[in-house]
């Protein structure tokens, strides 16, 4: 519960920080304004405007975070975070193909959610044995082949995506780097996320037994009752979704699904029935800080959120590292 609260007092924060501050006695009805959809003072545009842009961010950040949970326990790697099989990269490449091509935003969005999907299809064909095919790779847990297959993917959209960005014009060059970096300043309030995030959550906590065992006893697994094939598949398709549909609403936002995860576990410990929810809310208002920190640091002037995640999120991480060596010690 106390989580809950902090998430909706960041929400809340974030919609009353800004370059222009909104009065307090004026929020209640700006609030019955919004939600009956007349909107027609300042103050309720202001805060139609940055509620939009803060629920985009709760659920981006959300998203990213549950989907690190995900794929730390698909891979079986602390490491892993949900733009390490190269999901993002395809997503970027479809996002900047429609950039280049002076497409629509809808169109963009479009783009990067086709793009985010091939890729997961590739890397489903590919590296099906690792995903509960036949083999040592459904009784052991042993994701090399997909991990390897998903880093080689990145690396050829990645060059894709180096050479449109050295062809494109210099009049969307700008809106092409902050997309790749990670930007929430177009971001609206859309259903679609909330409804992916929420049915991904819903799913994440039914498997949580089963992601423990698989956890703690990946070569027997089978014997304790839990279909370890189809769990990893359902795992991969539904981080692919989320991280899909992360990526397509804010661009490549990094560290919040590797820090949050790890941080979460630290706090709460490595059962998944309290840290897939207690990552889904931390990330959402990790973000959601960042966020109104990008565009208030330098206000007027906005700064991509993807830099502050990455500076914030390189210290916390090695101090994260640093911890966990010394209780291996």
């Amino acid at each position: 519960m106390a989580m809950v609260a902090l998430a909706l007092l960041v929400l809340l924060s974030s919609c009353l920080i800004g370059s222009l501050s909104l009065p307090l006695a004026e929020l209640p009805g700006a609030f019955l304004d919004v939600a009956t959809g007349r909107i027609g003072s300042m103050t309720a545009t202001l805060l139609d405007l940055r509620l939009g842009r803060a629920c985009s961010a709760f659920a981006t950040g959300a998203a990213l975070a549950l989907a690190g949970v995900m794929m730390q326990a698909l891979l079986r790697n602390p490491l892993a975070d949900p733009y390490v099989l190269g999901i993002s990269s395809g997503a970027a490449v479809g996002a900047l193909a429609a950039l280049l091509a002076g497409a629509a935003l809808w169109m963009v969005d479009l783009g990067a959610l086709a793009g985010a999907v091939a890729i997961s299809l590739l890397l489903f064909v590919l590296a099906r044995r690792d995903l509960g095919g036949k083999g040592r790779s459904e009784v052991a847990g042993d994701s090399s082949t997909l991990l390897l297959t998903g880093v080689i993917l990145a690396s050829a959209c990645m060059a894709l995506v180096t050479l449109m960005l050295s062809i494109a014009p210099e009049s969307r060059l700008r809106g092409m780097v902050f997309w790749m970096i990670g930007d929430l300043s177009g971001a609206q309030w859309r259903v679609l996320p909330w409804v992916v995030l929420c049915g991904a959550l819903l799913f994440a906590l039914r498997q949580a037994r089963a992601l423990n065992v698989m956890a703690l006893h990946a070569d027997g697994a089978a014997t304790l009752g839990v279909n370890a094939g189809a769990l990893r598949r359902q795992l991969f398709i539904v981080s692919a979704l989320l991280t899909a549909g992360a990526v397509s609403t804010a661009g490549s936002i990094g560290f919040v699904g590797l820090i949050v995860p790890h941080a979460m576990r630290y706090a709460f410990g490595p059962d998944h029935r309290l840290l897939l929810p207690a990552a889904t809310l931390a990330g959402g208002t990790f973000l959601v800080l960042a966020d109104t920190l990008a565009r208030t640091v330098l206000a007027p002037q906005q700064l991509p959120v993807g830099v502050l995640t990455s500076l914030i999120g390189v210290p916390i991480f090695l101090f994260q590292l640093h911890q966990l060596q010394l209780r291996r010690a």
